[in-house]
């Protein structure tokens, strides 16, 4: 037994905090967990989880539309918006619970409360001094809004969960996938949306092809882009707030969300008393093994800004948990990480882009793209259509990027991750028989580069 009152002590029960606390405590290790909110991090509270709800349920008006085509008669549909929220809360809060069991049944003492660091070996929670063998941070990362005339008026994604009605007008500012995603929502749900962007077209680091085509189909379903504007000023107007855009215009809304960015969740957590290292944007400088500046001090996830994804997190916390139990240093393979936007259409890519592509191989490749109306809308009459791209380096037929935009995009490209990952040639993409008739099969099926 050490001197120490636990072998490793975890500040933030996110994602990939509670996997480590759980898998080292498992292994053998004393371990304790703090958190000053709610069990599950970002992902379970206010961010994937109860946005994947808002998507499912925004998605439900197309659907009503579509269903006449096949028959159905649905009437005049209602929505409630309280209805969704607090089924949503109670969700939150079964996983909340299913969080804490799991740190219960892993032997993990969990402390609510502000953890700070005093020192390499200490942590203080509600005046309580703790000495610890190792430390992890796991903080995650919270949204930002940037300092501007009338920006306290703007909220937050994390607000967006709890509004107690819907506005009639919203507008969002941003051009990451947590603005496409709450357009699409928020559009879905009957509210007027204006989606602005500073720069020519959103989802920056996204392959261009898949840009150019969401941006089409997000119009077509009736969502107001305006790339290029910027908001200068926010005042309140009667109950409404009033936009000042850089370009001259004035918008009103009821409401304005600022979706442009998070920062590492650092403030107040003691990085000062510690030879911890950061960078301009507050995120933490750690090595390949998750060790920061501070040999006894470790951090993981977000707060760390590498790839920002809760399946990432939990990766690292693994390799670290490897690390810490058995003193084998482990570390994350962060290439072919396969993610999804979950606008509507979802969007989902692994592997390369177009455009690091050639910058990786030049002209050796073979670009394979195919777009077509999704057999549901030929009854459903729609006129949406789903796009798939296929990256092949052309020396090794090895397939180095897929993208898609469509219905069941996310679903589609797991499975497919896995080829990449493994390897998998355009020839095998060929041999495999598809699934007919699915959106899927066109990956197998493409022949001809264009």
């Amino acid at each position: 037994m050490s001197d120490f009152d636990v072998d490793l002590f975890v500040i933030g029960a996110g994602s990939g905090g509670v996997r480590t606390a759980r898998m080292c405590a498992q292994q053998g290790l004393r371990v304790m967990v703090a958190e000053s909110q709610y069990l599950g991090g970002t992902c379970v509270n206010v961010g994937c989880v109860p946005k994947k709800l808002f998507v499912y349920a925004s998605s439900f008006a197309s659907e009503f539309h579509a269903a006449q085509g096949f028959g159905w008669q649905v009437g005049n549909p209602q929505f409630d918006w309280p209805t969704l929220r607090d089924n949503k809360n109670r969700e939150i809060e079964r996983l909340n619970g299913i969080y804490g069991n799991l740190l219960d049944n892993a032997g993990v003492e969990l402390v609510r409360g502000w953890a700070k660091i005093l020192g390499a070996h200490e942590v203080e929670v509600n005046g309580k001094t703790y000495s610890c063998g190792k430390i992890l941070i796991a903080t995650g990362g919270v949204p930002f809004v940037p300092d501007f005339p009338g920006s306290e008026l703007a909220i937050t994604s994390n607000d967006a969960f709890y509004l107690d009605q819907l506005p009639e007008r919203i507008l969002i500012v941003g051009g990451g996938y947590i603005a496409v995603e709450f357009a699409g929502i928020f559009n879905g749900l009957g509210v007027e949306t204006h989606l602005l962007y500073r720069g020519p077209l959103f989802l920056r680091g996204f392959d261009e092809d898949v840009r150019n085509t969401l941006k089409e189909e997000i119009e077509k379903q009736g969502v107001k882009i305006h790339f290029s504007t910027d908001i200068e000023k926010l005042e309140a107007f009667d109950k409404n707030v009033r936009a000042t855009l850089n370009n001259g215009e004035i918008l009103e809304a009821g409401l304005v969300m600022y979706a442009t960015g998070r920062r590492p969740n650092v403030d107040s957590l003691g990085l000062e008393n510690t030879a911890i290292k950061t960078r301009d944007n507050g995120s933490i400088v750690v090595d390949d093994y998750f060790q920061t500046a501070e040999p006894s001090i470790y951090a993981i996830g977000d707060v760390i800004g590498r790839v920002e994804l809760t399946p990432v997190a939990i990766a690292e916390g693994m390799a670290l948990t490897k690390t810490l139990t058995t003193g084998v240093p482990a570390t994350v393979d962060y290439s072919n990480i396969p993610t999804a936007v979950f606008s509507q259409p979802n969007t989902a890519s692994v592997g390369l882009t177009e455009q690091q592509a050639r910058e990786l191989h030049g002209d050796d490749l073979r670009i394979y793209r195919s777009r077509f109306r999704a057999m549901k809308e030929t009854l459903g009459g729609g006129d949406g259509k789903v796009f798939m791209k296929l990256i092949v380096q052309a020396t090794t037929d090895r397939v180095i990027g897929c993208h898609m935009v469509g219905e069941g995009a996310g679903e589609i490209i797991q499975g497919i991750a896995i080829a990449i990952k493994a390897g998998a040639t355009k020839a095998d993409f060929d041999t495999t028989i598809g699934i007919h008739p699915t959106a899927a099969e066109e990956f197998v099926t493409m022949r001809e580069p264009g």
